[in-house]
């Protein structure tokens, strides 16, 4: 096995300096900054955050799922998208009765 060495895109070089200290303590957030070289409106635009990511109609649920080592590993093994996978198997498996509209906060 090959000894790891330090890459050389996280040295220090003449045209990016480590930090000290000092510069640590004299920098500045954007927003204080930023207004002096282009405006305070233009500052105010480049931060703006944005609304985010739209809302879907159906929002997937964060839950905890405990499975058996090898069935996860089969799962994983398919690659990109397997936890869809999982998804569509379940809900074709889904109990008779039960709907994909079931509110899931009142459970």
């Amino acid at each position: 096995m090959a000894k790891v060495t330090e890459a050389a895109a996280c040295r220090p070089d003449d045209d990016n300096p480590e930090w000290t200290d000092e510069n640590f303590a004299r920098a500045r957030p954007a927003a204080e900054v930023l207004p002096r070289y282009i405006g305070q409106a233009a500052t105010d635009e480049l931060l703006r955050r944005g609304p985010g990511r739209p809302r879907q109609e159906t929002r997937k649920v964060n839950q905890t799922l405990r499975l058996d080592a090898d069935v996860l590993q089969a799962y994983r093994q398919k690659g990109k998208g397997w936890q869809t996978l999982i998804n569509d198997i379940l809900r074709r498996n889904m109990p008779v009765g039960l709907s994909s509209s079931v509110d899931l906060k009142k459970q």
